[in-house]
């Protein structure tokens, strides 16, 4: 499916292909769609190799204590103290202020919410009305980027980086016009891209080395047993499959089934017709599939869901057998589809999933050259890509009176409605002050479920379809070790924790890209990335939605002391046998709780196939007279590129089809 094309005096959209696979357009656009991305991959002229590395290590100092420098701070982050409650309040309580301080700012364009969609909205409108344009983003966190944050460690006189959310760039040559627009105007271009990619070292799992091998850990008699080998393909019948089923801490009989299924050798549903398979898998949750089907225990469902937890954010249970599959998990191979090109479609779809581009602190340096462009007084002497991730950002510069566009941080919006004299009025509140401002046209960049409570004025049937999406929360923790001893014995950079709190074990990216220098011996301080779907891996018989709601709830009622307990043991159990000691190597610990993370995806178990324009997200985003909403939500999309896109449809709502 193509969108529709959207003219535009300076940028135009089109050709966008949806990553959404829908369940009618299954088996053309997968079994045909991925051979094809393939063949591109395998067969593109890359051209020369656009190296973005080429300092030499760099010595960088830690800011001082006084200074404001959000990505250092340690301890929780992510919806931290002080970025929720007065959300909350008006949320759960309709609780806001009764007056405010009107400030004398108005602006051409204010943007609520600095993540990916505000700064892009920003970036756009400037590119259409010129530099002068006035802009105001506000956002309730005390750093910009939104998902896209930055976690930055300092010991031994070096600085070790990691993400705290937004990971990577995928499927960027899918980008509609509009988003490939902005990839290139940070200087992004297919080059530089592509030579990311070759510079992302080969054995580092989570940076979308298809090669790279990676661990398997799960509970055993005497602790965690791991096992080694290249589990993301072993899984999927790849070489060496029967021997690493074999060293799991199963019963010889699960042992067996795994074998059969993840070898393919049969066709569990081989009664039905092709259609038949089809209708099965797209009405059965993979997990119901996996033991009425496949016969296994559902002790053993996990094996096959960890993957899914931190990629879709929720079980087996929740997904179709076709969505499960889409997303990467094993079965392809086991329902007859396709004849012997199943063998390698399965394996070729999963690594398609991971063709992506990682920077050290993932899509935090594409917040900060999006800032950079925006306010460049807030890193003078940053040149670009190849500079992005060392470089020292002046926070103080954000929110100066003197920059066309400003960044307001720690700035909670409780109201936005517009005036009869052709102006949009926004309340908020900063560190306990309400105030106001005023502007020609505002862009609500931040989550769908918030708008109603802003704006309260919209028609009902817009308001009830900004709710009806629940975005998929996850914790990401960073914990900085002393040294990468134990990670070097093992012998792996990731590992997968089916049965653990924290699903996926890896190393911080280790690409050189950006300037930065990784940890390169094992005696340099490294940091252990860990990612946490908060949702019960067993629960079944819940709706999706539902789920995503229990698993909000459980994100703010686990403390970070419950959270490092989690951390510490974990480790322990996994590392411990390697010489790994909790209580010695591990010297920080920041852990990112990412209540409102992922966009709602539709599920086929949940929801209807809505006629175009139908949709939820297509009813909620429509246009509010001065006030346009761009988020990753309005798309329906949980991508980079989802944001960018929505950003543009707002911008060009306000600057074309906005009322006089």
């Amino acid at each position: 499916m193509t969108r529709k094309k959207r003219g535009s005096e300076s940028i135009q959209s089109a050709g966008k292909i949806s990553k959404s696979i829908t369940r009618r357009d299954f088996i053309n656009g997968v079994a045909i769609g991925t051979g094809g991305l393939m063949l591109q991959a395998c067969g593109a002229d890359k051209g020369p190799s656009a190296l973005v590395t080429t300092q030499a290590p760099m010595p960088f100092s830690p800011p001082g204590i006084d200074q404001y420098y959000p990505p250092t701070l340690t301890g929780m982050r992510g919806s931290h103290k002080g970025s929720y409650e007065v959300a909350h309040a008006l949320a759960w309580k309709g609780q806001k202020p009764a007056q405010y301080q009107t400030l004398d700012e108005h602006y051409d364009l204010v943007v609520v919410g600095a993540g990916m969609s505000g700064l892009a909205a920003a970036w756009y409108y400037r590119e259409k009305m010129g530099p002068e344009a006035r802009i105001l983003i506000l956002d309730n966190h005390d750093d910009f980027g939104g998902h896209a944050k930055r976690n930055e460690f300092h010991h031994d006189g070096r600085m070790v980086l990691s993400l705290g959310g937004a990971q990577n760039i995928e499927n960027y040559t899918s980008y509609s016009q509009s988003s490939a627009a902005l990839l290139n105007g940070l200087g992004l271009t297919k080059d530089v891209l592509d030579g990311i990619r070759e510079n992302t070292p080969n054995d580092y799992a989570m940076g979308g080395n298809y090669d790279a091998q990676n661990s398997m850990a799960l509970p055993g008699a005497n602790g965690h047993v791991v096992r080694n080998g290249n589990w993301v393909k072993m899984l999927h019948g790849a070489e060496g499959y029967v021997e690493a089923i074999r060293g799991l801490p199963l019963a010889e009989s699960e042992q067996d089934k795994l074998i059969d299924f993840v070898g393919g050798e049969r066709d569990y549903l081989a009664e039905l017709s092709l259609s038949e398979k089809y209708d099965y898998a797209s009405s059965v949750s993979y997990n119901q599939f996996l033991v009425e089907r496949v016969g296994l225990e559902e002790g053993t469902l996990p094996l096959f869901s960890a993957w899914l937890m931190v990629y879709k954010g929720l079980s087996g249970w929740n997904l179709s057998v076709l969505e499960a599959i889409v997303s990467g998990a094993a079965g392809l191979r086991a329902m007859g589809w396709l004849g012997g090109l199943v063998d390698s479609l399965s394996v070729q779809f999963s690594e398609s999933l991971l063709d992506v581009r990682m920077f050290p602190d993932g899509n935090a340096s594409i917040a900060r050259m999006l800032v950079k462009q925006l306010i460049p007084a807030v890193a003078p002497n940053m040149k670009g890509v190849e500079d992005v991730a060392i470089s020292r950002f002046n926070y103080q510069a954000l929110d100066k009176a003197d920059n066309n566009t400003r960044i307001r941080l720690n700035s909670t919006v409780v109201g936005v409605r517009e005036k009869p004299d052709n102006k949009v009025h926004i309340d908020y509140v900063k560190e306990g002050e309400p105030l106001r401002i005023s502007a020609s046209h505002c862009v609500l960049a931040c989550y769908n479920g918030l708008i109603p409570h802003l704006c309260p004025e919209l028609p009902e049937a817009q308001k009830e379809a900004l709710k009806y999406g629940v975005k998929v929360p996850f914790v990401y923790a960073n914990v900085l070790l002393e040294n990468g001893q134990a990670f070097s014995k093992l012998g792996t950079s990731m590992i997968q924790c089916p049965q653990d709190p924290f699903q996926i074990i890896s190393t911080a990216p280790t690409m050189s890209v950006g300037g930065y220098q990784p940890p390169s011996k094992p005696e340099d301080p490294m940091a252990v990335f860990m990612m946490s779907s908060p949702i019960s891996i067993s629960q079944k018989g819940v709706k999706g939605r539902d789920l995503l709601r229990v698993g909000r709830h459980k994100i703010y009622a686990t403390s970070f002391a419950d959270y490092e307990k989690q951390i510490r043991d974990q480790l322990q159990a996994t590392l411990g046998p390697l010489g790994f000691n909790q209580e010695t190597d591990i010297k920080a610990i920041t852990v990112n709780r990412i209540s409102h993370g992922y966009a709602y995806q539709y599920l086929a178990l949940d929801d209807p196939e809505w006629p175009e324009g139908k949709a939820p997200h297509e009813i909620g985003r429509a246009q509010f007279g001065r006030i346009s909403i761009a988020n990753s939500d309005s798309e329906a999309r949980a991508f980079m590129d989802a944001a960018w896109d929505a950003a543009w449809r707002a911008v060009e709502e306000q600057t074309s089809h906005s009322p006089a």
